[in-house]
């Protein structure tokens, strides 16, 4: 697991974030354009942590994924770098389609830049979405391959937990982050609308009362490679409570976070603190 460095003591317990929803089934040049717009709109009006949804840079077929794919640090990593150093705002990245020298799928990478524009963590993601829905087959595994590592980023002074997409239905994902010190639980998506009426919501909602976190969900919306995306990206707060929805469209959601409702969320219903590892080990679930 990569972590940052620990916080310095004195660090802001207040953070302005935001989630850009976007549409990116479009050229690559086309997509960044609109990410800096909303990046540029976010920041004007406060947000201090922008994220981006999953393959902001280019949505698609595996073909056109693999087309638009680029080095981890690659022209849009210099972009969002830039935006970011700019604006004197941490970003970010949702993901992108990373090409690995040496192989012909690429990997579905979160990068995570501080306010200085410097990279400080890079995910990829674990779980690939490979299901079979009503009317609707999705194989991620054709064009991607799964990352075997976890990340934590420290972004404005908090400790930021990083996942992608279909990694939300993973609970023990999130409760390593969290035991890691995650106190923000990011989740750029391109959630498919069949299962994103049912489940978006309850989800993410549940990932942040079990592990009395933050979640900050950045959603796709309308069609991927002519399937359609759910949109309605999520900001909630350690007690399960919807306090951002970016609702249908293009656009953004901004919330403030607070470390005190975090802390007070925690001494209410302690469950981090009363864990028994040393029961579900005997059922091989440590």
């Amino acid at each position: 697991m990569t972590a940052a460095t620990a916080r310095a003591d004195g660090a802001r317990d207040r953070l302005v974030v935001a989630c850009v929803q976007l549409c990116s089934d479009a050229p690559v040049a086309d997509n960044l354009e609109r990410a800096e717009r909303h990046v540029r709109r976010a920041a004007a009006r406060g947000a201090e942590l922008i994220a981006l949804p999953e393959k902001f840079q280019r949505t698609g077929t595996a073909e056109q994924l693999r087309e638009a794919a680029e080095p981890a640090d690659g022209p849009t990593a210099t972009a969002v770098a830039g935006w970011a150093r700019e604006l004197g705002v941490a970003i970010l990245a949702g993901s992108i389609s990373e090409r690995v020298p040496g192989d012909e799928k690429i990997r579905n990478l979160s990068l995570a830049f501080d306010a200085e524009g410097r990279c400080v963590a890079a995910y990829r993601k674990v779980h690939l979405f490979d299901v079979d829905l009503p009317g609707a087959t999705y194989r991620e595994s054709d064009s991607d391959r799964a990352g075997d590592e976890l990340a934590t980023a420290e972004l404005c002074d908090w400790r930021v937990g990083l996942t992608i997409c279909f990694d939300l239905r993973f609970p023990e994902l999130y409760r390593a982050l969290a035991l890691d010190g995650a106190e923000l639980l990011a989740v750029p998506s391109g959630f498919a609308l069949q299962t994103g009426r049912d489940h978006w919501e309850v989800l993410l909602r549940a990932r942040a009362i079990e592990n009395a976190c933050f979640v900050i969900a950045p959603d796709q919306h309308g069609l991927w490679a002519g399937k359609p995306t759910f949109g309605r990206s999520l900001i909630v707060d350690p007690w399960g409570t919807v306090v951002a929805n970016a609702g249908d469209g293009e656009g953004i959601c901004l919330a403030e976070l607070d470390r005190a409702r975090l802390r007070e969320v925690r001494r209410a219903v302690p469950a981090l603190a009363s864990r028994r590892p040393d029961v579900y080990a005997t059922a091989g679930h440590a």
